[in-house]
């Protein structure tokens, strides 16, 4: 009797179902939609608050839209991409924790949900928006897909998608307003969004370099790229950012504008140029995984990138 006791005590109990409850369906939803990611969407009022452009009722109306609108986009891209990526999450130590790998959320209701606000987004923004608004969310939309679907296995096309798509946040506020988009502020974004996405893959590769079995079954391209390289992309990238932002910074002079107390545009760059040296700190050790965690917890990096935008306020304000 004891024996038989053991035995059973000792027999593996049964997997629990993978069915999804009512409340942990939505929760599971959500959770794939990455709320954390959606502070990346504060891009959209980048342009115009580089035009002072920011404190109307209307463009406070417009920019909500459009950072709700955008938001969708991108979990809708987040949520097929979990579809998809199932089976390789489930080999991967932390993304195996993902609702869609975990089984949480079915792979069938991640690709509906994901296709439905895929149409909803630019639909609504033809609607509430510009119909250029319009076609940016929807070249957004089409772009992230086909990254999901092939365009992440092309070396260096990967790397030059995820930053557009951070350069089309940037960019989308503006062209909701009709505002202008400065060449320098294209190029300044543009590359200041490489450096972290190449940083980030930097990281992704020196942390995995150790596990090529999992570095080839989590992010294969990874194996296909060399740390070498990499660094050389967020070095590169970095220098362009910092060239662009002084060049824009100097284009007036380096006075203080007319009823300005201080050359607040010029002096900004001293802020500017300390963040990347900063963030690059980061990104040489090979801690740059996720470009929010990095801000948010870097007490000096949010010193700094505060002290720059009350820099770059002033200047627009003209005080």
């Amino acid at each position: 009797m004891p024996e038989r006791i053991s035995t059973v005590l000792e027999r593996p109990r049964p997997p629990q179902s993978s069915r999804p409850s009512a409340i942990g369906l939505p929760l599971g939803l959500l959770k794939t939609a990455r709320p954390r990611q959606w502070v990346k969407n504060v891009l959209v009022v980048a342009a115009p608050a580089a035009a002072g452009e920011l404190f109307s009722r209307h463009a406070a109306v417009q920019l909500a839209i459009v950072f709700g609108l955008f938001t969708a986009a991108a979990s809708a891209v987040y949520l097929i991409n979990d579809a998809r990526d199932a089976d390789a999450d489930r080999a991967h130590p932390t993304k195996c924790r993902r609702p869609v790998a975990a089984g949480q959320v079915p792979v069938p209701v991640a690709y509906v949900v994901g296709g439905l606000l895929a149409v909803l987004a630019p639909t609504a923004a033809a609607l509430l928006c510009t119909p250029l608004t319009a076609a940016l969310l929807a070249a957004y939309v089409c772009m992230q897909l086909a990254y999901c679907v092939s365009l992440k296995h092309v070396l260096v096309v990967d790397l030059t998608i995820v930053t557009t798509g951070f350069l089309m946040r940037a960019m989308i506020g503006g062209i909701a307003l009709d505002i202008p988009l400065s060449r320098w502020f294209l190029i300044t974004t543009g590359f200041g969004a490489l450096f972290m996405v190449s940083a980030k893959r930097y990281s992704e590769a020196v942390q995995m370099s150790g596990s090529s079995g999992k570095l080839g079954a989590t992010r294969a391209l990874l194996t296909e790229y060399t740390t070498g390289y990499l660094r050389f992309v967020w070095q590169l990238a970095a220098g362009v950012a910092v060239l662009a932002y002084c060049l824009w910074a100097m284009e007036e002079g380096g006075s203080a504008a007319s009823g300005s107390v201080l050359p607040w545009r010029q002096l900004s760059m001293t802020a500017f140029i300390l963040a990347i040296l900063r963030y690059a700190v980061f990104a040489d050790r090979g801690t740059a995984g996720e470009p929010e965690d990095v801000v948010l917890r870097d007490r000096a990096l949010a010193v700094i990138g505060l002290v720059w935008v009350a820099m770059y306020g002033l200047a627009v304000a003209n005080w």
